[in-house]
């Protein structure tokens, strides 16, 4: 499987973290994969049939912050062009109402996308194909007014990994703990701590991928975890398995394999 990555350009990085493309090549028979629950929302276009639970999936369709892991479907060649954004900041960056939707279709203008990028990815323009992407979401950014409270809250959460209290976050963002809380929740749908939640299980998730051998009392430790049973207990709690059931996985699996809007990234 192919996954590029890139940075948007410079006006888009406080709501958008990168553009991605996926190229996955399938036989005739249908195959399936999943996508764990992380810190961020993905807009996802597709060029090539997706379902889950049997029902098509439209183009674009939107991954909001999961609770636990969902299974696609898909047959033959797929390609994915996606943004992920955080989830602070994309439903005001779309003009849409907050909630707390998963996998989801949404009716937008962006849709409007689909046509051009499609003759971008067939003719192998991946990069016009990004560029279009960024170009819309510039125009976008340029009409939206970013709540700088909510900015500040994002950038503490992320460089603390989601292991920040909300007293800190709010602090970090000049804000009462109460208002911060529903100016956050009304801009995502979550609280703070749904989505430190979900940042933190991320870097667990991310380290047993790659070094299934670590220790978990240690990573507990290092993640703000009470110990290593309650990192156990969130982690089987977005995973469906245990960290140990997970790294035993991650150790059979080849690291080609990686479900589509989770490949290797940075933070």
């Amino acid at each position: 499987m192919l996954h590029q990555e890139f940075a948007p350009p410079q006006p888009l990085r406080e709501v958008i973290k990168c553009f991605w493309y996926n190229r996955r090549e399938g036989a005739q028979q249908p195959y399936s994969f999943e996508v764990l629950p992380d810190g961020y929302a993905e807009i996802v276009f597709c060029f090539g049939g997706v379902s889950r639970d049997g029902v098509g999936l439209p183009s674009p369709f939107m991954m909001g912050l999961l609770n636990q892991p969902v299974t696609f479907t898909a047959i033959g060649r797929l390609e994915i062009l996606g943004v992920r954004c955080y989830p602070w900041t994309v439903f005001d960056l779309l003009g849409l109402p907050s909630g707390r939707h998963g996998v989801h279709a949404f009716e937008h203008p962006m849709a409007q996308l689909q046509a051009p990028l499609a003759a971008c990815v067939q003719a192998g323009e991946v990069d016009a194909a990004v560029a279009l992407l960024a170009q819309y979401f510039l125009q976008a950014r340029s009409q939206l007014a970013l709540d700088s409270m909510l900015f500040r809250a994002g950038e503490a959460m992320r460089a603390a990994r989601g292991a920040m209290p909300v007293s800190e976050v709010a602090a970090a963002a000049h804000a009462t703990v109460r208002t911060l809380e529903r100016k956050f929740k009304q801009s995502s749908g979550h609280t703070v701590k749904d989505v430190s939640g979900l940042m933190r299980f991320e870097q667990v998730r991310n380290r047993l991928w790659h070094a299934p051998q670590s220790n978990l009392a240690a990573l507990a430790q290092e993640l703000g975890y009470t110990d290593q049973s309650h990192l156990s207990r969130e982690f089987k709690r977005y995973s469906g398995a245990t960290p140990a059931a997970f790294a035993r996985r991650a150790r059979e699996t080849s690291k080609d394999f990686v479900a589509f809007v989770q490949a290797p990234r940075g933070d």
